[in-house]
């Protein structure tokens, strides 16, 4: 069943703009309480990003699932793994993210998580579907749901956070900047690092409900590279607006992107023989990460692109770890989803226990020199049975052999169709991909 409203990563989309819209949120509201709700007593959380919207949308949903006999908590502004977490142990029936992720503040959307922690299956997204096209029947009054807020919610997340970090081990020895793009770890990693020990400079943690993501954050480090050298900290790390990714910031100021950091996690458990399995990555993944575990013959997997695809290899395979190059990291043996705060503990743990910089622990690492061209095309081409496509396709892994590789796919939400060739000769990948790139478009434009 192909769905109308959920994407890879729940409901997103430009607020006022259907369906991120009231009366549509009242109604998704009403339509997962049916769903997900248990009958008498079934609760179901809700927690939001910094956007201003959030309470717009919070209101809205919290109506519609009072409509349904559902009782709600409120968590407030908190980042989206912590209603992952929250969830399991208030043991409620699922919880609810108000949050675009990394997207700017006029974009918000719903994110849900079952009562394990974990995203929602596409059997149950197609049963919340089907209820959105009945028509809203509000319950009797007698069985109306009613609302309550956590207070203690920042608390209890934060002591789950540094209970992931060795009890042996503290922060004492680093200096910290954090940046926490004005969203929803504004008022929960600088307490974590710092409680741990960390002498820590926050930057990005005054939210004024539009300014999330704005010139903060993972995908925005420009101001975090600054500041680690101004304080000459020993790292520095930044989280995205709903604080479910993250990327981190070497001593001289260079980044270190998800590929760097998996890498640095994985040689860390696989040095005490706790690496259970292997590690996923995605299509994305750099390659040189693939080759530096294939030196010490550990297991590597590729998914689809997006952090639920890496769930579902992890989870199919028995595997803990895996993550994606924009920094979503996901430690099955820690949580059960990806989780910015819990991954830069791991690779603090590292650090500490080996008694290296992380530009150390990354060098392990030779990042492949990668091209990517986007060429926009009329509509979506069937790229697998394009016989001109696929004969450059072919002359171009060729012409790479083992020490490159191509990946050709069409974009899932744009009309591109995406080059992406990486390799040790950065000459040869600017080349290959430029020629490919220009097949596509004589064919295709």
């Amino acid at each position: 069943m192909k769905k109308q409203f959920f994407g890879t990563d729940g409901i997103r989309g430009t607020v006022g703009t259907y369906p991120i819209t009231p009366d549509f949120m009242l109604k998704l509201g009403w339509a997962a309480g049916r769903v997900l709700g248990t009958g008498k007593g079934s609760k179901i959380l809700i927690g939001k990003d910094t956007r201003i919207s959030g309470y717009m949308i919070e209101s809205a949903l919290e109506a519609g699932l009072s409509a349904a006999g559902v009782n709600v908590q409120l968590l407030g502004p908190m980042p989206t793994p912590a209603i992952a977490q929250l969830t399991r142990t208030l043991h409620a029936q699922a919880g609810i993210v108000i949050s675009a992720s990394h997207n700017p503040f006029a974009d918000n959307g719903i994110k849900f998580f079952s009562a394990e922690g974990k995203k929602l299956s596409d059997e149950v997204e197609n049963a919340i579907e089907s209820v959105l096209q009945q028509e809203l029947v509000c319950c009797e009054s007698s069985v109306l749901g009613k609302a309550s807020r956590i207070n203690d919610a920042p608390g209890r997340y934060i002591e789950f956070c540094k209970n992931t970090f060795p009890t042996d081990l503290d922060l004492k020895s680093l200096k910290i900047v954090v940046d926490c793009a004005n969203g929803a770890t504004y008022h929960i990693a600088p307490k974590v690092f710092s409680e741990l020990g960390a002498e820590l400079i926050s930057i990005g943690d005054s939210p004024d409900g539009m300014n999330i993501n704005t010139g903060y954050g993972s995908t925005h480090p420009e101001n975090l590279q600054k500041e680690v050298i101004k304080h000459k900290a020993d790292l520095g790390i930044a989280f995205d607006g709903d604080g479910d990714r993250l990327i981190m910031v070497n001593h001289e100021g260079e980044l270190v992107d998800g590929d760097q950091l998996l890498y640095v996690m994985a040689m860390a458990a696989y040095a005490k023989g706790k690496l259970k399995g292997g590690v996923v990555g995605t299509l994305m993944t750099n390659l040189g990460l693939e080759h530096a575990f294939k030196e010490h013959e550990i297991p590597f997997s590729r998914a689809g692109v997006g952090d639920r695809y890496v769930m579902e290899q992890l989870l199919k395979k028995n595997w803990c770890l895996g993550g994606e190059s924009s920094g979503h990291l996901i430690c099955l043996n820690q949580t059960t989803t990806g989780d910015g705060i819990v991954a830069a503990l791991q690779v603090l743990a590292a650090l500490v226990e080996q008694g290296k910089s992380l530009k150390e622990l990354a060098s392990g690492m030779k990042k492949y020199p990668m091209m990517l061209i986007n060429v926009r095309v009329a509509e979506k081409p069937d790229l697998d049975n394009h016989t001109t496509i696929q004969a450059a396709l072919a002359r171009a892994e060729e012409a790479l052999a083992d020490t490159g590789r191509v990946l050709l796919r069409s974009s899932g939400t744009e009309p591109l169709v995406r080059v992406m060739v990486e390799g040790r000769d950065e000459s040869q990948v600017e080349f290959v991909a430029k020629q490919l790139a220009d097949m596509v478009k004589k064919s295709l434009c």
